[in-house]
């Protein structure tokens, strides 16, 4: 009777066990073991990492049963470490990664290399291959082995010589240090290569190859080029001093970096005009007549309503031309970006041939070795042409004024400002006055 009673009993713990047991096969099938890393497999036992194509990279595998923060590195005989990927913060899941030998940079004892290596390839030989992961209650779990490599191509991309000139940079179009030349020696092809000015952001500004002998990318000596934009008319970036930098990345994937500093100053696309007033005239003559020998004198203003100077040479305002004479003949020759008003007419043999500078020296402010009308500042001009012989073929002579920014442009509206018609007073050829030989007063003098 004892043990007909027992039975029931004994068959019902016996399920329940049974029970038990399938709950947690299920559990353990269902959300697998406690460990927080699982599955890690690193592939291959050996890569020759040199972008031939064959054993280059070996995937890494891992999974994390919940948040964690992980590493993945690798040690050499000499326990010197070095860094895949240290402490990154990954979430529960299956992890999949291609290790191509490349590791955070690094620099060998007594190496002399220019710049940051951000990048770099292992050195031939065995290391062990760690993986650790740290979870929010700071237990830590790592799996390890064996990798070694061989035939790498472990030359870095050096960038030597890296120079920056002028590195104080007026991105203005005055003619003076309007471009930057950053320039380097790249010592092997590389996959990428580039130089940009950092902003302050942290957006990149391009600055473009000039490539001469030595293509892109390839080894030798490399020029850049940057003029701020100003080129294509956009505004430079805000005066200060930034960071140019440039980046080498090989086919291995090694990076060396390269800065120096570059200061802008007085930056901006230059804006200036004949300023025309709410009444009167814009060109303003002396007279709408003249007789040979004699002189016919002008008067315009002009503004800077731009952000940045415009520079300016001469001859100062006030002097006096002969008709047959032009700026050349007075030693003021074109000047790349500099700043004239003009008086032109037609039929000249040099398009504007009488040129002076947009202010008196009392109106402009010198920087370096040069003038400058300053932003927002006006500056009256005159001057004056004494009428020798014959110039042009009309008379009455259209005549009118310009703002020339020399071997640039004249925009539209600095070009035939307010043409005036000039009559010369012209006797017969027998009654033709011989006028009063003068100095031409030269440049310097």
């Amino acid at each position: 009777m004892s043990d007909k009673r027992n039975s029931p009993l004994l068959v019902g713990l016996i399920a329940l066990l049974v029970v038990i047991t399938a709950v947690a096969i299920g559990w353990r099938v269902i959300n697998g073991d406690s460990s927080l890393l699982r599955n890690v497999v690193v592939e291959k036992t050996i890569i020759t990492p040199n972008a031939d194509g064959e054993d280059d990279v070996t995937p890494i595998a891992y999974e994390l049963s919940r948040n964690a923060t992980v590493s993945i590195y690798f040690e050499n005989e000499a326990g010197d470490r070095f860094y895949f990927r240290q402490e990154k913060p990954r979430g529960t899941g299956e992890y999949r990664v291609l290790f191509s030998g490349v590791v955070d940079g690094y620099r060998l004892p007594n190496e002399m290399i220019t710049g940051e290596i951000l990048s770099r390839l292992l050195q031939n030989g065995t290391y062990t291959w760690t993986i650790a992961a740290t979870d929010e209650k700071n237990i830590t779990e790592t799996a390890a082995g064996a990798l070694t490599i061989a035939n790498a191509d472990t030359e870095l991309p050096e960038l030597r010589n890296f120079t920056i000139f002028p590195a104080v940079f007026t991105p203005n179009r005055d003619g003076i240090s309007d471009r930057v030349r950053p320039q380097f020696y790249l010592t092997k092809e590389v996959a990428s290569l580039r130089v940009f000015l950092l902003m302050p952001d942290g957006r990149e500004a391009p600055v473009s190859e000039l490539e001469r002998d030595i293509p892109a990318n390839q080894p030798g000596r490399h020029y850049y080029d940057y003029e701020g934009g100003v080129d294509n008319g956009a505004t430079p970036p805000p005066d200060g001093t930034y960071p140019l930098i440039a980046i080498a990345e090989d086919a291995e994937g090694q990076k060396i970096r390269v800065a120096d500093n570059l200061t802008i100053q007085y930056g901006g696309v230059p804006r200036a005009d004949i300023f025309s007033p709410p009444s009167g005239d814009t060109l303003e003559f002396d007279a709408t007549a003249v007789a040979i020998c004699d002189t016919i004198h002008f008067t315009v203003t002009v503004q800077n309503y731009g952000t940045t100077p415009i520079r300016t040479t001469g001859p100062e305002p006030g002097v006096v031309y002969d008709s047959d004479w032009n700026y050349n003949t007075l030693g003021w020759h074109t000047e790349s970006g500099a700043w004239r008003v003009a008086i032109g007419y037609e039929n000249e043999i040099t398009n504007y041939p009488y040129r002076w500078a947009v202010g008196s020296l009392d109106d402009l402010e010198k920087i370096g070795d040069y003038y400058y009308l300053m932003p927002g500042e006006r500056a009256i001009v005159t001057g004056g042409i004494r009428v020798v012989n014959v110039f042009g073929d009309r008379n009455p002579q259209p005549m009118w004024a310009g703002l020339i920014h020399e071997d640039v442009g004249i925009a539209q509206f600095n070009t035939h400002v307010d043409p005036r018609e000039i009559t010369v007073d012209m006797p017969d050829e027998a009654h033709m006055p011989a006028c009063a030989a003068r100095d031409v007063p030269l440049k310097g003098e």
